[in-house]
């Protein structure tokens, strides 16, 4: 992760600097962004029962401005730290009520996004829409107590813990948001939904399904608020 994020610094100090050039009438703009936030992650699926954790991520980003026309573009690279929760059991058999709120199993998940966003002026330099498609490559997903490897996932018969941890590593997900604020700082919130199938890797790992259905699917949901600083 630290080396992509040393690559990206070094492609926009090259090629992205603050500037102006001409292109017939319209004054094109250049700058670099830097942004952080926190972050509300789940996966949508069928499979498992699960609950949103909480994250955060930070990137940059580099932004072509093309003041008379409505729109402006930026690109760029984000990483962040996820957290999800998932339902189990300690044994194979649920015993009460105690059993089930004290296994709720905990989740960590890194990832590195590249973005290609298009940015629609509500007001020029205050208010956008912001919207575009995300290319990521995530971990698998790691068990932050690893005492719960051996645990049971809900709905399953067998299904263990540290059997799921093995999902897809490059998804393709969508964004959109908004963000408002002065030229140089703004607030942004966005939701970002991933169109590809996460947990479709574990379909290739020949798992004890038995009790719940034995084809995965689940798409990735991260609620971001944050800021943007941009010069």
């Amino acid at each position: 992760m630290k080396k992509q994020l040393i690559l990206l610094v070094a492609i926009t100090t090259c090629f992205v600097t603050t500037g102006f050039a001409q292109k017939g009438n319209y004054r094109i703009s250049n700058g670099i962004g830097i942004n952080g936030a926190i972050t509300k992650f789940n996966i949508s699926t069928n499979n498992f029962t699960t609950e949103q954790g909480d994250g955060f991520l930070g990137g940059l980003s580099a932004t072509v401005d093309i003041p008379h026309r409505w729109y402006h573009v930026s690109y760029g690279m984000q990483l962040s730290e996820s957290n999800i929760k998932v339902f189990g059991r300690p044994t194979n058999t649920i015993l009460n009520n105690a059993d089930i709120e004290a296994s709720i199993i905990e989740y960590k998940m890194l990832a590195a996004q590249l973005a290609f966003l298009g940015h629609i002026k509500i007001i020029p330099n205050h208010v956008t829409i912001d919207l575009g498609p995300m290319l990521q490559y995530n971990s698998k997903l790691e068990l932050k107590d690893k005492a719960q490897e051996g645990y049971f996932i809900n709905n399953y018969a067998n299904l263990t813990a540290d059997a799921i941890t093995d999902i897809s590593q490059f998804n393709v997900n969508g964004a959109i948001g908004a963000s408002v604020g002065i030229r140089n700082v703004k607030l942004k919130a966005q939701y970002i939904y991933g169109f590809t199938n996460i947990l479709k890797n574990l379909e290739k790992k020949n798992l004890d399904t038995t009790g719940s259905n034995a084809r995965f699917k689940g798409n990735q949901t991260m609620l971001v608020l944050g800021a943007i600083f941009s010069f």
